[in-house]
Formats: C-alpha cells, structure tokens, sequence
C-alpha cells in the first residue's frame, strides 16, 4: 500500500486489483453480503461480475486516481475516490477524461458497501453505442 492514510489505501488496493483485473483479490478488500451499485442502479455481489460487465463496455478502462476524501461518520469510515476513466472503446477507439466518483464504505478494515458513479454513460450515448 502506498503513503495514504488506511483507508484509503485499502481502497486504492481495491481498485488496482479491479483494474488488472483480479477479481480474487479485489474481493478480499470486500465484506461478505456486499452490495456494489453502478451508475443506473446496476448491482454486483462480486468483482468478477465487475470485468464481466466492463469487458462488454470497453476493451479496456483504467482509473487515473485523483482526490481521496475521508470521513467517521456513525456507519464507519466513508472514503470517496475521484478521477477519471481512459482506456479503449470496443472498437479500439481511444478514451480519457471521463469522470468518475467511487463512494467505500468501510468497517474493521472491509468495504461493506462500495458506490460508482461515473460519464460513461454519456459518452457511449454520444458516440451512438448501446
């Protein structure tokens, strides 16, 4: 893990093991009975269900890391990670900037609920994809 404050480590950690993607090791980050939920109300119980589900947006997408915020709240300790995505359409074309906002919330060092909002959406409506 790198210089960050713990939380945000374990979720920089998380997100690196998205992005090989090691959906094994993305998910030992992750309490058992979690729920993550995409942009448009999307849900996955898994990682794996994650590079499924990228694989068939993109050819490939990473994240370029931004600003991490973090907070105690009564729930646990919610760390926000922002950025932005780039990678590869399906068809190759080439893709960065587009943003993307992640909301972890974690107890005891797990990822109990895990939050994505991102413009990809946008962007495949504006190059005419479904």
């Amino acid at each position: 893990m790198t210089d960050l404050p713990r939380p945000a480590a374990i979720v920089e950690a998380l997100l690196d093991a998205t992005m090989v993607p090691d959906p094994e090791t993305a998910a030992t980050y992750l309490a058992a009975g979690l729920t993550i939920t995409f942009t448009g109300g999307v849900k996955f119980s898994h990682p794996s269900e994650i590079a499924t589900y990228n694989g068939a947006r993109y050819k490939w997408v990473k994240k370029r890391y931004g600003t991490y915020d973090i907070a105690e709240t009564p729930e646990g300790t919610v760390v926000y990670s922002m950025g932005t995505l780039y990678g590869e359409w399906p068809d190759g074309t080439p893709f960065e900037g587009t943003r993307y906002i992640d909301r972890f919330l974690l107890k005891d060092d797990k990822v109990v609920r895990w939050d994505v909002w991102n413009d990809s959406a946008e962007r495949i409506l504006e190059r005419g994809q479904s």
